[in-house]
């Protein structure tokens, strides 16, 4: 039977009001682990023993494998988690280097790569090709990691550079991933944020401007700063600002 088709006569509500993949990145030290160790039933990805020092759901990860393996599980038990976050993204590039030779190697003109001197990576491709290999494999992982839960976040390291604005050198701040795997990963984002520290509180600033890699679809959080954490002079958490960013 053949499909009936019908053009939307009136606006679509929205099916979802908070972000369903979000990037967060900061300098070292600023308390992404920490903050994402207070999202409830979030369970972090350790890929950087980043988590030793707090308490939270987590595993760690050591290589793509483990990925896999600990997805296997999550599958099984009937996906129980409502957040994965996976700490950091630039490990995962590192685990994604032999899963980006074995994609290599599983081609005609591949087969053979890795059996001379000096073919111990894919990055050493001729022309920059290995990158398109590395791409491939972090999509794949990434694209399976998004079957684990409702909801993701990436972590990722901060890229400080100069640049110059009216004759004047300023820091802008990027997401710290190679090459074009910066953009497909901020392409596929429903929302940007950059983590910072000031005094007690670990802020999240989704807004917008030349200097700073931020944003969001969401409404609610677009253009704005909010406090994640904040505590007292003892170190007890006094707010926890994530259900402000996850409202449903």
């Amino acid at each position: 039977m053949e499909e009936i088709l019908e053009l939307p006569k009136q606006k679509i509500k929205a099916s979802t009001l908070s972000p369903e993949l979000m990037v967060v990145y900061s300098k070292y030290k600023q308390g992404k682990t920490t903050s994402l160790s207070y999202l409830d039933n979030c369970l972090i990805l350790d890929l950087e023993n980043g988590s030793n020092f707090v308490e939270a759901l987590k595993i760690k990860i050591n290589n793509a494998q483990d990925i896999r393996k600990y997805g296997d599980m999550i599958i099984s038990q009937g996906k129980p988690y409502k957040y994965i976050a996976v700490d950091t993204m630039t490990a995962l590039e590192d685990y994604a280097l032999p899963v980006a030779m074995k994609l290599y190697q599983a081609t005609p003109i591949g087969k053979n790569y890795g059996s001379k001197p000096g073919e111990d990576s894919i990055l050493k491709l001729p022309n920059g090709a290995g990158y398109y290999w590395l791409r491939l494999a972090m999509e794949n992982l990434l694209d399976y990691i998004r079957t684990l839960a409702p909801r993701i976040i990436l972590s990722c390291h901060l890229k400080e550079k100069l640049i110059t604005i009216d004759s004047k050198e300023v820091s802008s701040y990027d997401i710290d991933l190679t090459g074009k795997m910066r953009n497909i990963v901020c392409a596929k984002a429903d929302a940007i944020g950059l983590i910072k520290r000031e005094g007690n509180k670990t802020i999240i600033s989704f807004k917008t401007n030349d200097l700073v890699s931020c944003g969001a679809r969401p409404m609610h959080i677009r253009n704005k700063d909010i406090v994640l954490l904040e505590s007292d002079n003892n170190g007890n958490i006094i707010k926890n600002g994530w259900k402000e960013i996850y409202i449903d």
